[in-house]
C-alpha cells in the first residue's frame, strides 16, 4: 500500500474509532490531560509517518523538509514545521500500537520466532551517548557487540506479524516468548537459543508445541519430517526482519528522544503490516499440524 491517498484513509478510519475511545478512557481514570491545539490531525501525523516508511527515505527531515513540505502541500494543506512535527510525534506512540495490533493476520497454526538488535548508536559511543543514558545497555550477538535494545517477533508462514515486543539488549529470548504466543496453537520454531524444557512444557500445555534444532552436546531424538522441513524455512523470519531494517528503517542512529525512537520503530513496523506482498512459504492451506 504505497499509495497516500489510500493509505490515509486506513488511518482515518482507523482513528474515528480508536480515538473516542481512548479520550473516554481516559476521563474515565481521571488521567486526560489539557493539549494544545494543533493544525495537523493525529490521522494525518500517523499517516506521514507511515508513509516516511514506505516510500524508503533514510533520513525523515529530508523527507519532511524537502518532499513532504514541498511536493506533498495539496494532501496536507495544514503543515506545521518540522521542529513541531517532532514534539507531536510522541502523542501518536500508543495509537501506532493499536494500528498494528488490528491488522489483518491469519492463525495458520505455522509460527516462526526470532529477535533482532536494535542498535541506537555504535557501540565505540555507546559511552558518550545521552539520550539512552541508563535505558539502553550493551550486549553481544551473534554479530558482536552491540548498543541498544532487542526487537522479538513472531510471523505466521505468511509473513505476517503476530507478535512483538521490545526488550533491553541483555534479556534472555525465551523470556518474552509465553507472553508473546497467548492465544496462538500449532506449532512455533525457533533457533537453539528458545532450548528450554520448562517453556516447551508451558507452551505444549496450552497446544503450542516448540521445535527447535538441538545442540550439540545433546541427544538426538525422532522429529516428523514436516518438522525437520519446517525448521530449514527459518530463513523466513530472517527475510522479515531484513525488511524492517532495510526497507522500514527502523534502525537508525540519528535518534534525539527516546518517544521518538519508539515511534520510529512503530511506524516501520505498521508500514511493514500494510506491505501487500511480504516474504511467504506457499504453504499448502490444508497442511495438517500434528
Amino acid at each position: 500500500m504505497n499509495n497516500l491517498t489510500e493509505l490515509y484513509c486506513v488511518v482515518d478510519e482507523f482513528a474515528k474509532e480508536f480515538f473516542p475511545e481512548f479520550e473516554k478512557a481516559q476521563l474515565d481514570y481521571g488521567i486526560k490531560k489539557r493539549q494544545s491545539s494543533c493544525s495537523l490531525t493525529p490521522s494525518e501525523i500517523m499517516t506521514i509517518m507511515i508513509y516516511f516508511h514506505q516510500i524508503r527515505f533514510r533520513d525523515f527531515k529530508t523527507f519532511y523538509t524537502q518532499y513532504v513540505a514541498k511536493h506533498l502541500r495539496k494532501e496536507f494543506p495544514d503543515l506545521v514545521s518540522y521542529n513541531r512535527l517532532v514534539e507531536l510525534m510522541p502523542s501518536i506512540l500508543l495509537p501506532l500500537c493499536f494500528f498494528i495490533h488490528i491488522q489483518n493476520k491469519n492463525n495458520t497454526g505455522i509460527y516462526f520466532i526470532d529477535s533482532t538488535t536494535i542498535d541506537v548508536c555504535h557501540i565505540k559511543r555507546a559511552s558518550s551517548n545521552r539520550v539512552f543514558k541508563n535505558i539502553a545497555k550493551k550486549s553481544k550477538s551473534t554479530m558482536g557487540w552491540f548498543f541498544g535494545f532487542k526487537l522479538h517477533i513472531v510471523i505466521n508462514d505468511q509473513g505476517e506479524i503476530m507478535a512483538f515486543k521490545i526488550t533491553s539488549s541483555t534479556t534472555d529470548d525465551r523470556v518474552p516468548v509465553d507472553q508473546m504466543t497467548q492465544g496462538l496453537t500449532g506449532k512455533l520454531f525457533g533457533d537453539r537459543g528458545y532450548i528450554s524444557q520448562e517453556l516447551f512444557d508451558k507452551l505444549y500445555q496450552r497446544g503450542l508445541k516448540l521445535v527447535t534444532r538441538i545442540k550439540k552436546n545433546m541427544n538426538n531424538k525422532l522429529m516428523p519430517l514436516i518438522d525437520k522441513l519446517l525448521l530449514r524455512k527459518r530463513a523466513i523470519i530472517e527475510s522479515v526482519n531484513d525488511q524492517l531494517k532495510n526497507i522500514s528503517q527502523i534502525e537508525h542512529s540519528r535518534h534525539r528522544s527516546v518517544n521518538n525512537f519508539m515511534v520510529n520503530l512503530l511506524a516501520g513496523l505498521a508500514a511493514y503490516t500494510l506491505q501487500p506482498k511480504k516474504p511467504s512459504l506457499n504453504l499448502c492451506p490444508n497442511l495438517l499440524i500434528k
